[in-house]
Parts: structure tokens; C-alpha cells; sequence
């Protein structure tokens, strides 16, 4: 019998493997850019659940040009969000944030301060961030809102900023892109063995010093054990993105409701706005995804190209 040989599994880009500490990640802002303006460049939502849509193909030279096709795609609910503080920033530093809301379900999180702050920009400064947290209370899965900062883009920020205190942001004030990048955490299994976490080959039945585990672990110099052998460890939620994802439909329950009749399995009903994105994003469901404009679009051309008309079913 031939012996086994191939490539190993299991990306070195990531390390080290351990659990995430937050839900939501940082974001690089300085790589992402719209030609929109006084628009935010970033969205909480939630995972809701998996499904198929029935849609009308009007892609160019599509094989399936103006047929009927099924495609996948991941439903996600986009409650409404509420600014929570300006920040700003000067060298990357941030010099000054200015809390502007005090609403209850905050006060569970945060210590706010007791006065309202005066909203005056610093004497200098580069940019400026929106901190943002969302309506998690008018779903179905929880109370405690997430907490983000995201960029925007606007002439002038401070300004447009000021304009959203106190008001619901929805949906509609996301950039416009038709593709987007879903940024959280993929499904946690805790801790496994280095089979099922890199994927290596079992032993031979007859092998020494178990089957599940590599043949060496390191030569004898460097006398170390390199970060490149496949070792057991946390498997899973760890920070991921997913790139260029279609944005196929968006609406809200009032306008169509797309719930089934007992309710997506293990998240309930949608209650607020949707966004339904094809393809698959990475977690369970209920979990936190930061949704923002596709900061490489010609990664996948061929995604750019897709045009669907509606959800028919």
C-alpha cells in the first residue's frame, strides 16, 4: 500500500488559535470607501437562519439568463441602531468622545456619565467615528444591546453626526453597495484534538503513543516546539470575514413578512428589518454580524455581475 502523502491542513495565517474576546471586531476603516455620502459604513445584525430563495436570474450572459433559479441565502435581522458617542481622532489617538445618549438599556452595560456632555469638536483633530450600539430589545432574542464603532462617510462628519442624536438609524442609512463583507465569529466547539482541528491523518492502528495525535512534534533543534505543529486547542469562535457577499433583498416585516409560520428554528421571528445576503456567514444563529461595504470588490468579479430581480418565494 501506497503511503499516505499529501499537503498539510490547517491555515498558519491565523495565530494563535484562541477564543475570541469580543463579538464584534475592530475594523480597519482606512481600507473600506464609498462613493455615497452621509452614509454609515458599518451595521449590526443578527444571524437569523438559513434558506432558499426562489429568483430571476438577469445576469448578463448568464447560462440561467431570465429563468427561474433556487440560490442560498443567509437571512439576517437588521434592528434599528442609536448613536452612542463621537469620537475623535488625531494620529490614529483618540483625543476626545462626547456621549451623547443616556437611554436605559445602556445603563445595564455602561456607567454613563450623570450630566449631559457639550457637544464641541477638539481644537484638532483627523477623524471622526460614530460609536453606535443596537436596538437588540425590539427582537425576539435578546435585551442587552452590542456596542460598535463604526466609520462613516460624509463632507462633513461632526455635522452629520449631530444631525442623527436621538434618532432610530435603520437599514436605509447603510452605504449602498451590492456587495458586502460580514465580519464576527465562527461557531465555538471548545477544546479538540488535532485531527479534527487540522485536519491531519489518523495512524496506523498498531502506532505508539496514540493514533490522534502527530508523528513528532518538533526535531531536537531548535530545541522548541514550533507554532507549526498541528497540536491540540480551542476549535472555534474565532474572528472571521467573509468576503463579497451579494446583497440580494432587503426590507422589513411590514412590508413582506417572510417568517415561517412556527418561526426560523432555534432564533423565533423576525420582528424588525431584514437583509437576506448570498451565500453562507460564518456562525451559529443569534450570532452578532457586523455587515460593511466590500472593501476589495474585484476579489470575485463574477459577484459584482450577479443581478437577481426580487424574492419570489
Amino acid at each position: 500500500m501506497a503511503r499516505l502523502s499529501r499537503p498539510r491542513k490547517g491555515s498558519l495565517q491565523y495565530w494563535p488559535r484562541s477564543r475570541a474576546r469580543k463579538f464584534l471586531p475592530r475594523v480597519n476603516w482606512k481600507t473600506i470607501s464609498v462613493k455615497d455620502k452621509n452614509n454609515l459604513l458599518g451595521f449590526i445584525t443578527y444571524k437569523a437562519a438559513m434558506a432558499t430563495a426562489l429568483v430571476k436570474d438577469l445576469t448578463d450572459k448568464s447560462m440561467t439568463q431570465n429563468k427561474l433559479i433556487h440560490i442560498p441565502v443567509t437571512i439576517l435581522e437588521v434592528p434599528s441602531m442609536k448613536l452612542l458617542s463621537i469620537r475623535f481622532y488625531n494620529h490614529g489617538v483618540v483625543v476626545k468622545d462626547i456621549i451623547v445618549s443616556s437611554d436605559k438599556e445602556l445603563k445595564k452595560k455602561l456607567k454613563l456619565p450623570k450630566s449631559p456632555q457639550k457637544i464641541e469638536a477638539p481644537i484638532s483633530y483627523e477623524d471622526v467615528r460614530a460609536v453606535v450600539y443596537s436596538l437588540a430589545n425590539s427582537t425576539a432574542i435578546k435585551k442587552t444591546p452590542d456596542i460598535s464603532e463604526v466609520a462613516i462617510s460624509a463632507d462633513n462628519k461632526f455635522e452629520f453626526l449631530k444631525s442623527l442624536i436621538g434618532k432610530e438609524i435603520t437599514i436605509k442609512d447603510f452605504a449602498n453597495s451590492p456587495l458586502v463583507d460580514t465580519r464576527g465569529l465562527t461557531t465555538g466547539y471548545g477544546f479538540t484534538g488535532a485531527v479534527r482541528r487540522f485536519g491531519i491523518t489518523l495512524k496506523q492502528h498498531k502506532s505508539e503513543k496514540g493514533r490522534r495525535r502527530p508523528g513528532s512534534l518538533a526535531p531536537w533543534h531548535p530545541a522548541r516546539v514550533t507554532f507549526r505543529t498541528p497540536m491540540a486547542g480551542q476549535y472555534g469562535f474565532f474572528t472571521r470575514i467573509t468576503n463579497n457577499l451579494k446583497l440580494i433583498h432587503s426590507g422589513t416585516i411590514a412590508e413582506k413578512d417572510i417568517n415561517r409560520e412556527q418561526g426560523f428554528k432555534n432564533y423565533g421571528k423576525i420582528k424588525t428589518s431584514y437583509i437576506l445576503l448570498g451565500g453562507s456567514v460564518q456562525g451559529p444563529v443569534k450570532r452578532q454580524i457586523l455587515i460593511t461595504p466590500s472593501f476589495r470588490p474585484t476579489k470575485k468579479q463574477i459577484r459584482k455581475k450577479y443581478e437577481f430581480q426580487g424574492i419570489l418565494a
